[in-house]
């Protein structure tokens, strides 16, 4: 008899089920490396600069990231791509960013510095702030190469903070609506980390991936 709880069991058959399905639907073979066991402990912290906030209409024109081994943030195995946007940058979005359309002009075409951020993260789980938007943006490229989006597991720090500071309210405030401060800036003097130039990719990858290392020893401490 197996000594793993049934629920271990039924979870492990269950993700395996997920995979394998996943692996049939595979639009290119040669990117089954995402669907392997990831390396333990490990993940890549990610964030992208865009045009805009329109996931449908705006594009990509940076991609940070950033490994992280254990409580360690591997800043020597890093990726930093700039992207070609096909229609340009706008003066907003350039005063946002301060990317401006000669320094993108040289940039990757878009499903070509995906290929490359896919090899960079293999099958290890993603961590960001506010990583949903980053994901979609990405999905619009990811789907055409996989047939499917991005397969890894999301970990959102915002969320982890969240749940850090709900835990040190009193009884009487913990609540659904608990009023809780989650903007970056705030997030990183809280816990008491260096705060880099926002809406830079690289950087962001950065801050996000220490703050997500220190939530997590905040957590298990």
């Amino acid at each position: 008899m197996s000594t793993l709880p049934l629920p271990s069991v039924a979870n492990r058959w269950l993700q395996r089920l997920r995979r394998d399905w996943a692996l049939r639907r595979l639009a290119d073979p040669s990117f089954a490396f995402l669907f392997d066991d990831p390396p333990p402990d490990e993940w890549v912290s990610l964030d992208c600069e865009t045009t805009g906030l329109n996931v449908r209409s705006d594009e990509i024109v940076s991609i940070g990231a950033v490994r992280i081994v254990g409580d360690r943030l591997m800043t020597s195995e890093r990726l930093e791509l700039l992207v070609r946007p096909e229609r340009g940058v706008s003066a907003e979005s350039v005063r946002i960013h301060r990317l401006r359309e000669r320094d993108v002009a040289e940039g990757l075409p878009a499903d070509e510095a995906v290929r490359r951020l896919l090899h960079f993260i293999g099958p290890r789980p993603l961590v960001g702030y506010f990583l949903e938007f980053d994901v979609a943006m990405l999905n619009r490229v990811v789907r055409p190469l996989l047939g499917q989006p991005l397969p890894q597991p999301k970990i959102e720090v915002s969320a982890l903070y969240y749940d850090h500071k709900f835990r040190q309210l009193p009884p009487y405030q913990q609540h659904d609506n608990a009023d809780i401060d989650l903007r970056f800036a705030t997030l990183m003097a809280d816990l008491q980390l260096p705060l880099r130039d926002a809406h830079d990719a690289i950087n962001d990858a950065v801050m996000a991936g220490l703050a997500f290392i220190k939530l997590r020893a905040l957590k298990s401490g």
